[in-house]
């Protein structure tokens, strides 16, 4: 949205059925909206690691973008230091942290191409594949290895954005070696655990 104020007011509206545990703002100020004990409506509809209501196992980050922009530097500080302290009350791994278009692959595009999702794993709040070999491309092998991190079931040309979104934001055409390596080292390295939840 154009603002933080606007998000908030949206998040904050019975009306439109959305909310989300934090909002954070592109100050670094971080509102909690919601206790983390309780159910918020972040998610909709998708999936993780084979289940499919997300609202009920995961607590919702929302930071103020208006999703083409670089994400703030005093957000994104304060994002470190809020997922720090959710993955250690709620015992969530760092591969549990997601992003909407990861569970909603072709409905979600958010957080989108501009966040950086290495700084995260460098900060110990997510992950990233460490020395991915380049692999043949195969669809059918590359589907697979993204079931086994955690993306739901979706066309080939679907996953393959989402998970570029994530981990290749600058890379364009079809599926190729690196996409390859990449999905097999995640899957191999994080294989999904239905029983965690996810932030």
């Amino acid at each position: 949205m154009e603002s933080c104020a606007a998000a908030l007011e949206r998040l904050c509206d019975p009306a439109h059925e959305v909310s989300a545990h934090y909002l954070i703002a592109p100050s670094g100020e971080v509102l909690q909206l919601v206790d983390e004990e309780m159910r918020a409506w972040h998610a909709g509809q998708g999936a993780w690691a084979g289940q499919d209501d997300v609202n009920s196992r995961s607590v919702g980050i929302e930071i103020a973008n208006d999703g083409f922009s670089p994400f703030a530097a005093a957000a994104m500080d304060a994002l470190v230091t809020l997922l720090g302290g959710v993955l250690s009350r709620w015992d969530i791994p760092a591969q549990g942290v997601i992003g909407h278009s990861d569970m909603a692959p072709g409905r979600k595009c958010d957080p989108g191409r501009r966040f950086d999702w290495r700084r995260m794993a460098l900060e110990g709040v997510s992950v990233w594949p460490e020395a991915p070999r380049p692999q043949d491309p195969d669809e059918g092998v590359f589907a697979a290895a993204l079931a086994r991190f955690g993306y739901p079931d979706a066309p080939p040309e679907v996953l393959l954005d989402a998970f570029r979104q994530r981990f290749r934001p600058h890379a364009r055409g079809a599926l190729d070696a690196e996409d390859m390596g990449h999905a097999v080292a995640l899957a191999d390295r994080f294989p999904v655990d239905p029983s965690r939840a996810s932030a």
